[in-house]
């Protein structure tokens, strides 16, 4: 499973940064945070860097009134009338979409797909007018449905299965999926939520197509066990946790001061430098070090030997480890059996309990991002996968 970058605000030279360090990556373009210039100049600059490029349209609202992302040339102003009717607005949306794609340099298409609150014929009907159109509009590259859908339909395995269904019939290559997180959670607490979003990303993936799974962080290492082809994070939440806000709300996450976070990979955890401190004084921090493997050089001022509040680390080093750290889990997060992969990823999770438990014992804490009450949702969440879907899975790995 690979990792992709969720372009999100100030991430330009983080993007090229990492990718001359991975040698290559994918970042997910974003037409909310960059002028159709902007996109242009941006994409060279990541070709150069042995970058490949996606580019989300992000027409979840038509009605959305984020005034950049709304005053791209291809954002509808007549999405009530003539666009629901197929005829020419419709293509002429696809058609300038298309365009900016191929200013971008884009290696496919990802389609426009509107959020879906209710799995109805209302919605299907309107995610089918865009994959029919597409065939001929957008012919020249593979395309990828965007299936943008909301928290509460994640709680409903009929809905889910309507959907993987349905879109059997899809003339497409592959799906984006976008997976609303409930009310707002980073790391999502409820297994119902995560077992039926394994079941439609491993529903569509044993269709044989591509999956890839945007807005997210690292509670979806699990999604390898759905044999999903990558998963999507950036540096804000708001790029980790998928929310209609975002494209609502002009003003961007520029609050003067926000709390440094480190991302420890083997308790899947992030703790606040304060807690940092906590480990220093109780000489548990080397513990919490980055396993030597994951060849992050971002976080050694940490581990120096000086407490961690009064070293120079800071945001930049904080996203970098994060998105470098979960790079690389990502690469051995799949393995070369259904079985394999859900084994590795409960031993991540056992691992993971050991590490929280001995730290915890020393008051170190995760606070809302500690992953302590998430192991049992990944846990939950897996065996569900395993019952519904785990033969057919194993027998159909390689698809």
């Amino acid at each position: 499973m690979e990792l992709f970058l969720q372009f999100g605000y100030g991430m330009k030279e983080l993007t090229k940064e990492l990718m001359r360090k991975w040698g290559s990556g994918t970042v997910i373009l974003s037409p909310r945070d960059l002028t159709a210039a902007q996109i242009r100049n941006f994409a060279r600059e990541f070709l150069d860097v042995q970058g490949n490029t996606l580019l989300d349209p992000q027409l979840y609202y038509p009605r959305a009134n984020h005034q950049r992302l709304t005053s791209h040339d291809y954002w509808p102003d007549d999405y009530s009338t003539g666009l629901l009717t197929g005829g020419s607005s419709l293509t002429n949306l696809l058609t300038k979409i298309r365009d900016l794609n191929n200013s971008a340099m884009t290696s496919e298409y990802i389609l426009p797909g509107l959020f879906c609150s209710r799995v109805d014929e209302d919605w299907f009907y309107v995610q089918e007018l865009i994959t029919n159109k597409s065939v001929t509009v957008m012919s020249d590259k593979r395309r990828l449905a965007t299936l943008c859908l909301s928290h509460e339909i994640l709680r409903y395995e009929e809905q889910i299965e309507d959907i993987v269904s349905r879109s059997e019939s899809w003339n497409v290559d592959g799906y984006y999926i976008i997976a609303e997180h409930p009310n707002g959670q980073y790391l999502v607490d409820d297994p119902m939520w995560l077992a039926n979003l394994l079941l439609l990303c491993s529903g569509l993936k044993l269709q044989g197509r591509k999956v890839i799974v945007g807005y997210g962080n690292h509670q979806m290492l699990c999604l390898a066990s759905a044999n999903v082809d990558a998963i999507a994070t950036g540096n804000w939440l708001n790029v980790r946790n998928f929310s209609s806000e975002r494209f609502n709300n002009p003003e961007e996450n520029t609050i003067s001061r926000r709390a440094k976070w480190y991302y420890c990979p083997q308790s899947l955890s992030e703790y606040k430098i304060p807690f940092l401190d906590i480990a220093f004084r109780s000489k548990i921090l080397d513990q919490m070090a980055p396993d030597k493997f994951l060849n992050s050089d971002y976080t050694e001022v940490l581990f120096a030997g000086a407490q961690p509040s009064l070293t120079s680390y800071g945001e930049k080093a904080s996203f970098r480890h994060y998105m470098h750290c979960l790079h690389e889990q990502c690469k051995f997060a799949r393995r070369n059996s259904f079985n394999e992969t859900v084994s590795a990823h409960e031993l991540l999770l056992e691992t993971a309990h050991r590490f929280i438990k001995s730290f915890h014992r020393f008051g170190v804490r995760g606070q809302n991002r500690d992953f302590s009450d998430m192991l049992d949702v990944n846990r939950a969440a897996l065996s569900v996968l395993q019952d519904a879907r785990g033969f057919i899975l194993d027998r159909q790995w390689s698809v």
